[in-house]
């Protein structure tokens, strides 16, 4: 799973715990740990979901200011069969 640098930098500020992304296959699982440019991130929780499921609150957790910006990005992305909803957090700095 690949994170900008920027929204890398509001998971470490804990402004963002929610990452979405439309795979063929999940590369990330429950409980895992990610290596980042910034440091290892925590894999929370990882679920399928419909994109017309996300609330405004999953929206404001993945750093969107409301719905329509979600549904922005959303029409931006790629397609895929999954729809992934992932929790994620800071753990720790790199090294």
């Amino acid at each position: 799973m690949l994170l900008k640098r920027e929204i890398l930098e509001a998971i470490q500020r804990g402004e963002i715990s929610l990452q979405f992304r439309r795979w063929t296959r999940p590369t990330v699982k429950t409980g895992g740990t990610l290596k980042t440019k910034l440091g290892l991130l925590h894999i929370g929780r990882v679920e399928q979901v419909s994109p017309d499921d996300v609330s405004l609150a999953d929206a404001r957790a993945a750093g969107f200011a409301d719905l329509g910006e979600f549904q922005h990005w959303l029409a931006s992305m790629k397609e895929g069969p999954l729809f992934q909803r992932i929790e994620v957090s800071f753990r720790a700095p790199s090294p």
